[in-house]
């Protein structure tokens, strides 16, 4: 028996959700249809497709492979949706991204002006880290990802599409922050200062922190991690309120979270150049949105940002 359009949607749901329960609850129906239309579903292929162990449920081998063809049919489909509407002379479809969480200052900038001028298309924006995105990859699981790491073990197609400097903040009673502003700015700070100061940094498997950490150990620079934080905002605060120095993205201080209690430092091999990538799966066939807004990104121009600023925001998961 040839499984049906609707089972296969069903069994995505399940895959995903991890759940009867919760697939059903997710598509506004009944619970037993759900497991009636995945039984059927195991029943035709002639395998088991998922496996219960304790209270979760797993994928069995033929779960996975079966799941990996739903993605490519579902793909494809889109991708037809979208083509055929661009043939039309419209612009329409579903487009899905991951940034990390640095980029958050600027890609929905430039999310908001393209739903602007293409109201039609749906976006779903997940901002993570880099060791998420990472996993995220490994399921095929959006069409777009920014990120300022390219992991060795994905095969990735990417450009680099605008500079990411990190720079290093205080907060104004420290002392290097006093001896800065006591020279007007006008001499930097040697590197060798910041050793043994406490820093507040990014959680492990951030791509900042990543790139903090291997800039100190090119520079034989010992620090002390005082605090791990997940989200620059809280980072900032914490910098302020006199708990440690830290590295932030220019993009980041350049965007109003900041407050007069925290000073940008001019440090001697700073600030640490960095880049973000817009990249996607190799194999992934992009479809006419997700081409459209990579060119879109390919060809941001950072000194309009100011025009961007006044763009409708986007909800983030």
């Amino acid at each position: 028996m040839r499984p049906t359009f609707h089972q296969l949607e069903l069994f995505r749901e399940v895959a995903r959700q991890g759940s009867f329960t919760k697939a059903a609850k997710k598509l506004s129906i009944a619970q037993p249809t759900v497991s009636g239309q995945i039984k059927q579903l195991s029943q035709g292929i002639g395998l088991p497709l998922f496996e219960k162990v304790g209270r979760q449920l797993f994928l069995t081998e033929a779960g996975e492979m079966l799941l990996d063809s739903c993605r490519e049919m579902f793909d494809s489909l889109d991708r037809l949706e979208m083509a055929m509407a661009d043939l039309q002379g419209q612009r329409r479809g579903r487009l899905k991204l991951a940034v990390v969480t640095t980029a958050q200052y600027v890609v929905p900038k430039l999310l908001g002006e393209f739903c602007q001028e293409y109201p039609d298309v749906d976006v779903a924006l997940r901002v993570l880290n880099h060791a998420q995105l990472s996993d995220r990859m490994g399921s095929n699981a959006d069409d777009l990802y920014v990120l300022s790491h390219i992991p060795e073990h994905v095969d990735l197609e990417f450009q680099p599409f605008v500079d990411n400097s990190l720079m290093v903040v205080a907060g104004r009673s420290h002392p290097l922050a006093l001896q800065a502003m006591a020279s007007g700015g006008r001499k930097k700070i040697p590197i060798q200062k910041l050793a043994n100061q406490d820093f507040v940094m990014r959680e492990p498997g951030s791509g900042t922190r990543r790139a903090v950490e291997e800039h100190f150990a090119r520079h034989k620079l010992s620090v002390q991690v005082r605090l791990d934080l997940s989200t620059n905002e809280a980072i900032a605060q914490a910098v302020a309120s006199g708990l440690g120095m830290a590295v932030l993205s220019r993009h980041c201080l350049a965007s109003g979270i900041t407050n007069p209690d925290l000073v940008p430092l001019e440090v001697e091999h700073f600030p640490i150049r960095c880049q973000w990538y817009v990249a996607h799966l190799k194999a992934k066939q992009l479809s006419v949105v997700a081409e459209s807004f990579r060119d879109r990104l390919l060809h941001y121009d950072e000194f309009s940002e100011h025009q961007l600023i006044g763009s409708p925001s986007l909800v983030m998961s």
